[in-house]
């Protein structure tokens, strides 16, 4: 089993899919990543050698912020927004949609379960 970018990659998996369990990296990403590699897309993850994995860590903390970095770097973008109190920051703030959707019927998964209404 490989592992890179402290990321244990699941076993006999096509490799463009395999790197994409990084956070940080897609399926684009981790085309172009196998394409600087000179490696397949459809060599399975177990059928990696040593070098092949030194050659494909060396190219991700070469040219891409991935894991950790990518974790806070996101998160600070959140907190400046907020810290901002734009219109995107003050939705983060209360847990709504930032993005323009519909709330009045949908929008569960970011609000939460509904809180039952008290009728007469």
């Amino acid at each position: 089993m490989a592992r890179i970018a402290g990321v244990d990659l699941p076993r006999n998996k096509h490799m463009d899919r395999a790197l994409t369990y990084i956070f940080g990296i897609g399926l684009t990403t981790a085309r172009e990543i196998l394409d600087k590699a000179d490696l397949p897309y459809q060599m399975n993850s177990d059928d990696l050698s040593g070098d092949d994995v030194t050659r494909i860590r060396k190219i991700i903390e070469n040219d891409y912020v991935v894991e950790g970095d990518k974790r806070r770097e996101v998160s600070m973008n959140i907190k400046r927004l907020v810290d901002l109190s734009c219109y995107r920051g003050r939705r983060h703030r209360v847990s709504l949609p930032c993005r323009g959707q519909r709330t009045k019927t949908n929008a569960r998964t970011r609000k939460g379960p509904r809180r039952g209404s008290v009728r007469r």
